[in-house]
């Protein structure tokens, strides 16, 4: 293979496995390359509908699609694909697909007819190799979708993804320092950021809490951006946050997944210009989420009206908790996978640490903005507390109409520690595993006495001139006797007799009773 394309504009694909596919393994393969090659990949996951990859490609202002699909429905999938681009102003995405053999041929090329941009068969696999095929698929979709002819979008509102999308992207692109829609009013949405340590759980957390939102504000529009990091060495990211929001199918959210593009920042440099698109498009919250923050990281506490700052249990040594800077500046923490072992103690240390760090001495424990959460339990008692402590803080902080007539988010207050696993049988599979596995060694050691045991009587019964034939159950018998103390001793034999006691002791009731019954039980068979 010759040398790898070099693509000359930034590529953004979204990755998914079709509805009622969950066969995942290929399109994990081809996100992997893709983020080797230098793109950026917004990962969705297995079992994706249509509209689904279709929205998340507008609203992330993608030149690529990439779908596997093993379902047999690839036709009506990939057609359908196509025509909702078309509808939705953006027929300039690539769609790019495989199925292994399922996909023949003849479909092929009926949907490389109707718009699809490659199909890759296995004849193609063989040909190309899977560089091959990325960098087919690299080169297709090196372009700017700005420059397109008819692609500037008309209007800027929460309902026009496009336009949002696109001015987002020439942010990115270093063509939009700041950005304010002429004729807007001086009011600016607020803006929530969520911070944490990578692995904290920040996604579902956000997804529950824009849940929450929807609900309680009906007429609210939403705005999250979720930044990932860039890769030093490749160039490409994965942007996997939007494969945990669940809660993106309403109109009134929009969501935009960027990459850091550049090393040690937990932030995108040009997210002050993108939120200020969102302030300009009449969005009325925008939340932003940092890629995994370190302990030194506190760098969204400077763009955030409100900052929530999440961790997990384990943080280490409680000592480890006064390294943690963003304790100084979040307006709330969450201690989320709040049903992990050790988990009151991390309440109880993380609120020592706020009370260092506020210098707050009086406060009520209960009191202090640390909220234990469950963001994996449905309708989870600690997210509605935190949720509401946040909805309270934005009424406190930033402006008039957080106070909604009746709320969703309750009952509050700490969550059910109800693990899917509870902590006594976390160890469950091991121990079933390590019990089979003792049996099995005890069989055998039972096994490898029985046969000694076996063979000493026969010697015993030749060497005595007593073998009955070397029937099983006579010398079952023979051993009964020496074992039991029937039979009179030969002196010669009393070294064997003695032996043949010793190993005796070797063996359990049950395996004596098993080689007693063994002839009859063979007979019966």
């Amino acid at each position: 293979m010759g040398a790898k394309y070099t693509p000359q504009h930034k590529i953004r694909f979204v990755t998914a496995a079709a509805l009622f596919d969950g066969h995942d393994a290929a399109i994990n393969i081809i996100r992997r390359l893709l983020q080797a090659h230098g793109a950026e990949v917004i990962h969705l996951g297995h079992n994706r509908s249509v509209k689904e990859i279709v929205d998340a490609a507008i609203q992330e202002d993608a030149q690529g699609i990439a779908v596997s699909s093993y379902q047999g429905g690839h036709m009506e999938f990939f057609t359908y694909m196509i025509d909702l681009l078309r509808k939705g102003g953006a027929g300039h995405i690539k769609v790019f697909g495989g199925g292994g053999g399922v996909i023949v041929p003849e479909e092929i090329k009926a949907l490389h007819e109707h718009g699809v941009a490659r199909i890759f068969s296995p004849d193609d696999g063989r040909a190309l190799g899977l560089d091959g095929m990325i960098e087919v698929m690299m080169q297709a979709c090196d372009f700017d979708p700005s420059a397109l002819p008819g692609s500037q979008p008309l209007e800027l509102s929460p309902s026009h993804w496009n336009a949002v999308a696109r001015l987002i992207s020439k942010a990115e692109a270093g063509q939009l320092a700041s950005f304010e829609k002429p004729g807007a009013s001086d009011s600016k949405p607020p803006i929530v950021g969520i911070t944490g340590t990578g692995g904290s759980g920040k996604s579902s957390l956000t997804d529950e809490l824009v849940r929450r939102f929807l609900a309680d504000f009906p007429d609210l529009a939403i705005a999250v951006l979720a930044v990932d990091p860039t890769k030093r060495r490749t160039g490409g990211a994965l942007l996997g946050d939007r494969i945990r929001m669940n809660s993106l199918g309403p109109d009134r959210v929009y969501m935009r997944s960027l990459a850091t593009r550049q090393a040690h920042r937990t932030l995108s440099a040009h997210m002050k210009a993108a939120v200020d698109v969102c302030a300009a498009a009449g969005f009325d919250l925008v939340i932003v989420e940092s890629a995994g923050a370190g302990q030194a990281d506190s760098e969204i506490a400077d763009l955030a009206n409100v900052s929530l700052y999440v961790m997990t249990p384990e943080y280490g040594a409680a000592m480890q908790l006064e390294k943690i800077d963003m304790l100084d500046f979040a307006d709330l923490v969450a201690i989320n996978k709040f049903d992990r072992p050790g988990a009151l103690d991390a309440l109880r240390d993380v609120r020592k640490q706020l009370r260092r760090c506020r210098n707050d001495f009086s406060t009520a424990d209960e009191a202090l903005p640390v909220f234990p959460t469950c963001a994996h339990q449905f309708h989870d008692k600690g997210v509605n507390a935190l949720f509401l402590a946040l909805v309270g803080r934005l009424r406190e902080h930033c402006c008039n109409g957080w106070e909604p007539a009746s709320s969703h988010a309750h009952p509050a207050g700490a969550p059910e520690r109800h693990p899917l696993i509870p902590a006594e049988r976390v160890g469950y599979l091991h121990e079933i595993a390590k019990t089979c596995s003792g049996a099995r060694e005890r069989a055998q050691e039972q096994a490898t006495v029985a046969r000694k045991l076996y063979q000493l009587t026969g010697a015993r019964a030749i060497l005595s001139a007593r073998n009955a034939g070397g029937d099983d159950a006579d010398l079952w018998k023979l051993f009964e006797q020496i074992t039991g103390g029937e039979l009179p001793a030969d002196p010669p034999l009393a070294d064997l007799d003695a032996e043949i006691r010793r190993l005796a002791h070797a063996l359990s009731g049950d395996s004596r009773e098993l080689l007693a019954t063994w002839p009859e039980l063979r007979k019966e068979y």
